[in-house]
């Protein structure tokens, strides 16, 4: 993905407010003209106190500007997205007293699918996500949009190599575990208690096969229908969640 790519503007009133009281930096919030209902107001206020420029224009500027079809009449203007580096994930689950648990994303190119895994993940207590660095999505006003702001709330790391990663974390003590629709286990048969680490493949080819041969296992989800997979955001929940379940 190309550097122009990453987060420049944050839309959409509950994604805003998100920004807001996370404390990221932010250049400068645009509403439209007129908007004064509702959130727009807490909008203002929180800007305010925190000596935010804010900028009043008209509906067909807003739009202009706007990178989705739903900015309901407010865009903040922010820095590049912060990506971390994985240690920074390590500590993390370190700092939280906590078995790390991660989801690393083998080229998921669909920005809606790293939005909606996003905002699955941190509900879950998932300490970081990993992502490639290429032939990726990576984080835009889009996955921001879609993940209701719960990247203000997630460490990811962008690495150059997911199979050398993968491991590093094998030598800081986890299991890591792939997801492939050819696994001889389901995912409530295996042990996803402890540091873990999930592996969701892209969308088309799921994991590429060096990341699959350096997994410690792989788990399938029962497929019952006529369509043979699911949605990569559908396939993360179902797993994170059921290390979730076990892990309680």
């Amino acid at each position: 993905m190309k550097e122009n790519e990453y987060i420049d503007q944050v839309e959409g009133r509950n994604s805003v407010l998100e920004l807001l009281e996370s404390g990221r930096d932010i250049n400068k919030i645009f509403v439209q003209s007129g908007e004064k209902h509702g959130s727009i107001n807490k909008i203002i206020a929180l800007a305010k106190e925190r000596k935010i420029v804010i900028s009043q224009i008209e509906k067909a500027k807003i739009n202009q500007i706007a990178q989705t079809n739903n900015h309901q009449g407010v865009i903040a203007i922010v820095p590049p997205f912060n990506y971390c580096e994985v240690e920074d994930i390590l500590f993390e689950a370190k700092t939280r007293q906590e078995d790390s648990f991660i989801v690393i994303l083998d080229s998921i190119e669909d920005v809606h699918n790293l939005g909606s895994i996003i905002r699955t993940a941190e509900t879950a207590g998932v300490h970081g996500i990993i992502i490639p660095k290429r032939r990726a999505a990576s984080v835009n006003s889009t996955v921001n949009k879609v993940s209701a702001g719960a990247v203000e709330h997630m460490k990811i790391a962008r690495v150059n190599n997911i199979k050398e990663t993968i491991n590093f974390l094998k030598k800081q003590g986890l299991w890591i575990c792939g997801t492939d629709m050819d696994a001889k286990s389901y995912y409530y048969e295996q042990d996803l208690k402890g540091p873990i680490a999930i592996v969701i493949g892209s969308e088309g080819y799921g994991m590429s096969r060096l990341v699959k041969e350096n997994c410690d296992f792989l788990v399938k989800i029962p497929m019952k229908g006529k369509i043979s997979s699911l949605n990569a955001s559908v396939s993360a929940g179902i797993v994170i969640y059921e290390a979730v379940k076990q892990r309680c």
